[in-house]
Order: structure tokens, then sequence, then C-alpha cells
């Protein structure tokens, strides 16, 4: 029997992705795809949009975002939410609040670099040209996007080291309980995404992932750009020992010249559709307790 797969982390331009929803689920479609997650930063506005696309071809498309969070040391710690509903009024105004912030950090970055650029004697870029790159939210690739077009730099590496990172501004993180609150409060369930980004360290690793699930925690992204085999089947045993899902995806942004393409991460990683069966089971798990209360 042929294995369906999915692709639980996708990225528009409504965070930091290169392409619109409807484009993501276009190549989605493409790539075989048979259920897909647009899980944008700190920002839901693309999943009515995503949603709508997938209809329309016969692609399952879950709601999701990635949170900025944090706990104590782990700084910029990503959870992925899932299944929630995306029209709570309470969720919505939470991430506005965010987004309202995201957008005067990404206009200070911008500020801080054209001062860099005028004290090179080069012509600062223009912010509006930065705005329409990113067809919404804006993120720090697209400056560099910006950069490059400019002729400033010539990827985006050089535009990090050059520009981004001696320019950049701390940014704002949910802390992790209030994320897993926020998400559990519009009836979804919480993903730590990509662990091996949050430490490498796999007995810090189990220490963090048994507090989180103190927290609430309900699954691991163990299929993720960090993980080789040997890694991806540790978190497995990891989650399977907390009673967690199992979720993956690729991580797809959609800038020229990465290696990840929607469907396939680093080293081809490919994600079963069986992982959007447990984060169901795991959505009406958690319904039932809720009722109960």
């Amino acid at each position: 029997m042929e294995t369906a797969y999915i692709d639980l982390h996708l990225h528009s331009t409504y965070s930091d992705g290169y392409l619109s929803p409807e484009e993501v689920v276009s190549l989605s479609q493409k790539a075989g795809l048979q259920a897909i997650a647009l899980a944008d930063h700190d920002n839901i506005d693309g999943i009515k949009r995503a949603v709508d696309a997938g209809a329309a071809v016969g692609i399952e498309v879950i709601a999701a975002v990635e949170l900025s969070s944090q706990w104590f040391e782990y700084t910029d710690m990503h959870l992925l939410g899932y299944g929630f509903d995306y029209q709570d009024p309470y969720l919505i105004r939470a991430l506005m609040e965010f987004q309202d912030f995201r957008a005067t950090r990404s206009q200070q970055i911008v500020e801080r670099v054209n001062q860099k650029l005028v004290a090179e004697k080069r012509e600062p870029i223009n912010p509006d040209t930065v705005r329409h790159l990113a067809g919404g939210t804006i993120g720090r690739p697209h400056i560099a996007l910006a950069l490059r077009q400019a002729g400033y730099v010539s990827n985006n590496d050089e535009a990090f080291s050059r520009y981004l990172v001696p320019c950049n501004v701390p940014k704002y993180f949910f802390p992790a309980d209030a994320a897993i609150k926020l998400i559990h409060g519009s009836g979804g369930i919480v993903v730590l995404a990509h662990p091996p980004y949050v430490t490498r360290d796999r007995h810090k690793l189990k220490t963090l992932v048994a507090e989180l699930v103190g927290l609430g925690l309900d699954g691991i992204e163990a299929y993720n750009n960090g993980s080789g085999l040997e890694d991806t089947d540790w978190l497995i045993k990891l989650a399977r020992q907390h009673d967690l899902v199992v979720t993956g995806g690729s991580d797809f942004h959609g800038d020229s010249g990465s290696m990840i393409e929607v469907g396939r991460g680093v080293r081809g990683i490919r994600v079963p559709y069986r992982c959007v069966e447990e984060i169901k089971g795991a959505l009406r798990k958690n319904r039932k307790k809720s009722e109960q209360v």
C-alpha cells in the first residue's frame, strides 16, 4: 500500500515565507501531499486562504501557528499549535498584539540597516520595498531580500552576517506556559518544534520536555531538519515515554537556493499521514477532558 505523505510545518508571506498561502498549497498538490499545515510565525491570518485553496484541490489543511516562546534559559524556543479555532477572538487579539510589536521591531531593524548603509556611503533601502516584498508580516529574510536586490549582498548568509545580525533588535517571546495556555484555550494542541535547535544535549532536552509536559505539552516534532534518522527515532521514543503525539514538517519558507522543498526537508525527510491521525486523536482526547471539567 502506498504511503500518504504530509507536511505540517510550512510558511507563507504572512510571516517570513516568500510565497502566498495559495502558492504553498499549489506546491503541496504538485508534491502529492495529502495534508498540510500552514504554520506561520505568530500569525494565523493566512490559514483561511490556505484552507480554501486546499479545499479546491483536495488537500486537507490543518490550522497551525509557530509561536516564538521561551522557558528560562531556552530563548526563541518555538512551539507549534495545531487544530485550534483560528477564529477565536482571544487568540486573534493576542497574536495581533504580538504582530504590532513585530512590525515595530522590523521597522527599527530597517532603520538600523539604513544607518549602516549610509555610513558605508550607500543608498538606504526603501521601507516600502521591504513591505512589498513581504506582502504580509515583515521578517528579517524580507530585509535580506531587499539587500540582495539592491546589490549590496550576494546571498542571505552575507545579508545576516554583515547587516541583520549587527543591526538586530531583540524579539519578544511568549512564555512557554502562556503559549500553551493560549493554544489550549482555543481548542488546539501544542508541539515542541525542531527540538535539536533548542538544545542538542539529550539530557537537557529530556529535562525540558518533562517540564513542558507538566505545562501541558502535547507533542514533539520528531521529523525535522535538525534530526537524522537516529535522532528522529530517539525523539519518537521520548514522545512515547510521555504519551505525546509525533509530528513533522519541512519548515519550508520558499527562499531561492534552499535545499528544503514542500514535503521534503533537509536530507529528504518525509512525514507519514499517521502524524495527522495522532493530532486528531489528541484533539479528541483534549476535547473530552474539557467537557468533563
